[in-house]
């Protein structure tokens, strides 16, 4: 599963190097697999170490090496043969069955974890599959726990050029942003072939858009129903682009790689101002109900032993009864 092995030790007392781990997403098309080529390219050249993990099986090249790569675990061709499914039911199984070894993804990470400076997680091109699957809840929160994570979003800028379609993807960014609740960054990718200015402004200036969206009907026509919806959801969306990070980037030339990386600093220091506080603070009450849980238990153990005993069962035996689920009495 991992090429290379851990070689890095923690020096006694010092508080451990933890990397930013970066959560890769976006629609079919949108240059994923292409963006991690980039970036891991770029990291090597600013002298800085990444780590890769690809979780899409159904790739067939990769113009990288992961070092973790879930078609050495799970073979996607078989589960379509085993489990009669289509593609997509064969990429969610793939992921389901890695889930079940990710603690040992986790423990390669931890032995490394002092090496490197970022873990980037390439996800399946299918957004659905990974966003909205228990798995991907699983290894997101997962990690979250452990590491310092961010969410980057990638998006197809020539595609987003029609107002309808920038509204979809936007939309798509809004249910991940709040399923994972982490630090969200949106790269605007082929800003090589179209500049992504158009989108900034969108973001920033509702009534641009508004003019974009009418612009968009020809003269003369009616607005398409389509429209009024768009509109609604812009406005509905105007308070959610001012937690957002646009970054013009572009996976072939390179362009906005550093401010990439910029993007993710500022975001991991969002992770630890407001993500890791409610994270343990969520993790407290946890345990709180547990053992308040344990608590009902143990008292409810005693109250049953004492009507045992009133009825003349030992208390020993009492207790043994209730252990074995036999404390009922004739």
């Amino acid at each position: 599963m991992e090429q290379t092995a851990a070689t890095a030790t923690t020096a006694p007392g010092a508080e451990r190097k933890k990397p930013t781990c970066v959560l890769l997403i976006g629609m079919a098309g949108s240059g994923k697999t292409a963006t991690m080529q980039r970036m891991h390219s770029h990291l090597h050249a600013e002298g800085k170490k990444p780590y890769i993990v690809n979780l899409d099986p159904a790739v067939t090249h990769l113009p990288y090496t992961p070092n973790i790569d879930i078609r050495d675990t799970v073979q996607y061709s078989e589960v379509m043969k085993q489990y009669k499914l289509g593609p997509n039911g064969a990429i969610l199984t793939s992921l389901n069955l890695f889930t079940t070894k990710f603690d040992q993804v986790l423990s390669l990470l931890d032995k490394r974890a002092d090496s490197v400076d970022y873990v980037l997680i390439d996800t399946p091109g299918q957004i659905e599959v990974f966003t909205w699957s228990a798995s991907g809840t699983i290894i997101t929160d997962t990690l979250a726990a452990t590491y310092p994570t961010v969410v980057a979003f990638v998006v197809d800028t020539p595609r987003t050029a029609n107002p309808a379609t920038f509204m979809s993807n936007m939309l798509y960014a809004c249910s991940i942003l709040y399923r994972t609740r982490l630090p969200f960054v949106v790269l605007f990718n082929k800003s090589d072939v179209t500049s992504c200015e158009f989108a900034m402004e969108w973001m920033r200036d509702f009534e641009a858009f508004q003019a974009a969206l009418h612009a968009s009907t020809p003269e003369g026509a009616d607005p398409p129903y389509m429209h009024s919806f768009v509109q609604s959801m812009s406005l509905v969306l105007d308070e959610f682009y001012s937690i957002l990070t646009p970054v013009k980037f572009s996976a072939v030339t390179g362009l906005g790689a550093r401010d990439v990386l910029d993007a993710f600093d500022t975001a991991r220091k969002q992770y630890e101002d407001d993500y890791r506080p409610e994270l343990e603070r969520l993790m407290e009450e946890r345990k709180k109900r547990d053992a308040a849980g344990k608590q009902q238990q143990v008292e409810q153990l005693m109250r049953d032993i004492a009507l045992e005993e009133e009825r003349g069962v030992p208390a020993a035996a009492a207790a043994k009864g209730k252990g074995k689920g036999k404390g009922k009495t004739q």
